[in-house]
């Protein structure tokens, strides 16, 4: 997140890309097999929706949760966005070609002061915090100070 993935857009060249997962939903552990289901059913959403995609993992910063999902190519934001909603996600990637990647969130945003307190306390960096963009909130980062 909040870097380009210049590696990745040189071997699979798109407009735009998003990688959504529809396993763990608000990021609450499930059992295999439900997860599997909901895999495929996106599977048939993308499939009925036209959208190319490639198998992907997602990996947290520590390493301890990981989940497979897709990334898609040439995929508008609002699209990607609404899949991942009506799986109940979190959060989705999303990024034009030669951009940083983005954390899109799904839900509401924390309080301007919360989000603030975040960036000062450093547990979110600012330079994270400026590729995170919230559902319900215009900005995309605090303000600076």
């Amino acid at each position: 997140m909040g870097e380009r993935a210049g590696r990745l857009e040189s071997r699979w060249p798109a407009r735009s890309y998003a990688f959504i997962t529809a396993w763990n939903p608000a990021s609450e552990p499930r059992p295999d097999d439900a997860n599997q289901q909901a895999d495929a059913q996106l599977v048939a959403r993308l499939d009925a929706l036209g959208i190319q995609r490639e198998r992907a993992w997602a990996e947290g910063p520590d390493g301890k949760w990981h989940e497979p999902g897709w990334l898609l190519a040439d995929v508008d934001v609002p699209t990607a966005a609404a899949l991942g909603d009506s799986l109940g996600q979190a959060a989705i990637l999303a990024w034009d070609s030669a951009q940083p990647v983005t954390l899109r969130m799904l839900a509401p945003g924390p309080s301007m002061d919360a989000w603030k307190k975040a960036v000062f306390n450093r547990e979110l960096p600012s330079d994270a915090a400026a590729c995170v963009h919230w559902k319900d909130q215009q900005r995309d980062a605090p303000p600076n100070g």
